[in-house]
């Protein structure tokens, strides 16, 4: 994937399969239905590439995404369809079997925020500010805000949130988890990059079916978990990673493995 084949989404892979996606909507970085398109498709790219490490989502500017573009909204039969904008694009985002994280920069509001909780990290700056602003235009959120919110932080929280449609300061946004980090903003970007490295030099292929793991199984019982997990514990030997692994940790001790990413 080349940088320039996308309008509103600069694609950058770094020499360590490292890919770096910022959003370049200005002012604000308004998820509008070209810019979700674009989205679905790089991560629906990014799914199926052997080369890929890990991803670091960002915006350009001062906001990481301030929401959904506003002027897209109509009737129901609108609210039907750009939905299904956000639902494909995020879905694509999830389903990236790679550590994803969201580097949070400025206003994360609405969608924006619904973006970074499609990530599976989010490292936020001490100016970033969250919130699910949705109630305050009458409507509820519409891309995962009633949902992959309430799995992260729990129900109640996730409806204090929503019904109240105010913006988290970062102290708050970090307390209560709903991110995983916070730095000074001129170190966001390096934080989020520096994190990435560190699962880009592991066993990506048992990383990425953990992340399977663990997402399915929220999904569904205890046991039906699992069986998930036995199934991709039993799938990760037939990596060349886990035999490095283990003759490795056989012959040298644990830490010591170079991962070759296969």
């Amino acid at each position: 994937m080349s940088d320039g084949e996308f309008e509103l989404i600069h694609t950058e892979r770094r020499p360590n399969g490292v890919e770096l996606l910022r959003l370049d909507h200005p002012p604000v970085n308004a998820l509008n239905g070209a810019l979700l398109e674009e989205l679905a498709i790089i991560a629906t790219r990014l799914a199926v590439d052997p080369t890929l490490k890990a991803v670091v989502v960002t915006g350009n500017g001062k906001s990481f995404a301030a929401g959904a573009d506003i002027t897209e909204f109509g009737g129901e039969a609108a609210a039907r369809t750009i939905g299904a904008k956000f639902r494909r694009a995020f879905d694509a985002v999830a389903a990236i079997p790679r550590p994803v994280i969201a580097a949070v920069n400025g206003f994360a509001l609405g969608g924006g925020y619904e973006l970074a909780l499609s990530c599976d990290l989010r490292v936020a700056t001490e100016k970033t500010r969250i919130g699910q602003p949705e109630i305050l235009l009458g409507i509820i959120p519409g891309a995962g805000g009633t949902q992959r919110l309430a799995r992260l932080v729990g129900p109640a929280r996730a409806k204090e949130i929503v019904w109240s449609g105010r913006q988290i300061k970062a102290d708050e946004a970090l307390r209560i988890g709903l991110v995983d980090r916070v730095v000074p903003v001129d170190d966001l970007l390096d934080a989020a990059t520096d994190w990435a490295d560190t699962f880009a030099s592991g066993p990506v292929v048992a990383i990425g079916l953990a992340k399977l793991a663990i997402d399915g199984g929220l999904d569904g019982s205890l046991s039906a978990g699992l069986d998930l997990e036995a199934e991709h514990f039993a799938e990760v030997f037939a990596t060349e990673d886990a035999s490095i692994g283990v003759t490795s940790f056989l012959e040298n001790g644990p830490g010591k493995a170079r991962f070759q990413g296969r």
